[in-house]
């Protein structure tokens, strides 16, 4: 790919980002409410010119009017007996504003205009004299607006009959002056709006970067975890919802981690312990004799014997893998001390002790029955293998009511567990040393995955030749979210 070409698609995918078109649609918005806010000024503001320009327009008419109505002669001091020295009067009578004049027409014809004022413009503009002329013949006085040569008029015209000449009394008053100023504001505020709408822009580029800083971190984050790296994480500042878009992505980083962490684990522990028993049942068949039936025998109990215990290692292996999914628990409301009784009958099969109950809590909790039974009959399990038939094993329960907590507890007289396996006991396919090597050594690790499932922990309280205690600490209303999801499927 070229140069050019490259920094055009450059250009291009700088044109579709998101800061782009959020500062876009800003800018757009903005100008389209400062276009709607001038529109509707300009029209009110020409509304209002037109109607002060009628207002003052009117008021000239109707003091010619009363003029009209009480007017003497001041030679004769009698009414005016002529068309042409009523109007003549009229006119030097009045004194026109600014932007304004005063006309009188007789016969069509402009014969007198108010000194100083624009009017003689008009004189001859073929427009108004129309204009006056229509007004005149209806003999009804009217209000025009007209466009003339000497520029936009509002006209006030009032006709007047004397001795057989028909005449007019006119009242100019020009527009496009207060227009023009208006205009002229008018631009101003268009100079001012685009100055606000650059300062805008520049404000909205750094305010959207900085917004959106974020999301650029949580895309290169992205793109910087891969399969062998999930330890990469957003820093995160603040409590706006970019922030806990941070955080929920974080926490899926985490989730994932974890996820990949216990795949690459569950593969790990295949591999390696699955890897014993095979070995052990390849060579005895490799070095079997087929014709002697009672070596036949032995191999034949000896790899039975290894596949049960391939079948109960995969089956404990799931059962870890199936812990970190959502639907591993299915709460129901649990009787405590019910809960204690059903598990001690199960467990009497596992052994010939002196089984009891320390404590029977009778409370209620919200919990999976059968994991909680599941792990406290492992816990048993384990007692009884580390006992003789003259120990006790003893289960309880009790309520802490501080924290709400509920304390499910397995107790033996046994040996104790030695303080170099104490340390990473519930640690996979990690066995104690009076345990030799029977079983998985998935036990404990099921024991607390089962109890963390469910927002809480487990402690082992042991002294040598004093006997241990595995204690489950399961708080009544825990947050773990994986617990607060109903099941969608069986669990195994």
């Amino acid at each position: 790919m070229t140069t050019t070409r490259r920094n055009r698609v450059r250009a291009l995918a700088a044109l579709r980002s998101v800061r782009v078109r959020v500062l876009a649609s800003i800018l757009l918005l903005t100008a389209l409410g400062m276009t709607l806010a001038g529109v509707a000024v300009h029209l009110v503001q020409n509304s209002r010119i037109d109607h002060r320009v009628r207002l003052h327009v009117d008021r000239e008419a109707a003091e010619f009017e009363r003029f009209l109505a009480t007017a003497v002669d001041p030679r004769t001091g009698k009414p005016f007996a002529s068309l042409d020295r009523l109007l003549l009067t009229a006119t030097q009578r009045n004194v026109p504003d600014e932007h304004e004049a005063l006309l009188s027409v007789i016969d069509g014809v402009v014969r007198y205009s108010s000194p100083g004022s624009r009017g003689e413009r008009l004189s001859a503009d073929p427009a108004f004299l129309r204009t006056v002329r229509t007004v005149t013949a209806d003999r009804e006085p009217a209000l025009r607006a007209v466009d003339t040569a000497a520029g936009r008029v509002q006209i006030a015209v009032h006709p007047v009959v004397r001795q057989g000449h028909t005449g007019a009394w006119v009242v100019v008053h020009w527009t496009d002056s207060e227009e023009a100023e208006f205009t002229d504001v008018m631009r101003t505020y268009g100079l001012t709006a685009l100055g606000a709408l650059l300062l805008a822009a520049i404000a909205g580029w750094f305010v959207t970067g900085r917004l959106l800083a974020p999301v650029r971190l949580l895309r290169r984050t992205a793109l910087r975890t891969t399969d062998t790296d999930l330890t990469q994480r957003v820093s995160v500042s603040g409590h706006d919802d970019l922030s806990e878009l941070g955080r929920t992505f974080n926490a899926m980083l985490s989730r994932l981690e974890k996820a990949f962490t216990g795949q690459r684990q569950f593969l790990d522990d295949i591999g390696h312990e699955l890897r014993t028993p095979i070995t052990v049942v390849r060579g005895h068949l490799e070095l079997l004799d087929s014709f002697e039936p009672a070596e036949v025998d032995e191999v034949r109990a000896l790899a039975i014997d290894e596949l049960n215990r391939m079948a109960r290692m995969v089956d404990d292996l799931l059962v870890l893998a199936r812990a970190e999914r959502l639907d591993f628990l299915r709460l129901e409301t649990v009787d405590v001390g019910s809960l204690i009784d059903g598990v001690l009958k199960k467990a009497r099969a596992l052994g010939d002790r002196r089984w009891g109950v320390d404590a029977r809590a009778e409370t209620e909790l919200p919990c999976d029955p059968q994991r909680l039974t599941q792990a406290l009959l492992e816990l048993a399990h384990n007692a009884v293998t580390l006992t003789g038939e003259n120990d006790t094993v003893a289960l309880g329960s009790a309520v802490d009511e501080a924290d709400g907590t509920v304390r499910l507890w397995v107790r033996d007289t046994g040996p104790g567990v030695a303080s170099d396996d104490a340390a990473g006991i519930f640690d996979r396919f990690r066995r104690g040393t009076a345990c030799g090597r029977d079983g998985s050594g998935l036990g404990l690790a099921i024991v607390r995955a089962i109890t963390e499932a469910h927002g809480g922990r487990v402690m082992l309280d042991s002294h040598p030749w004093h006997g241990t205690t595995f204690t489950l600490l399961i708080p009544r209303a825990h947050a773990d979210r994986r617990a607060r999801v109903p099941a969608r499927a069986p669990v195994g």
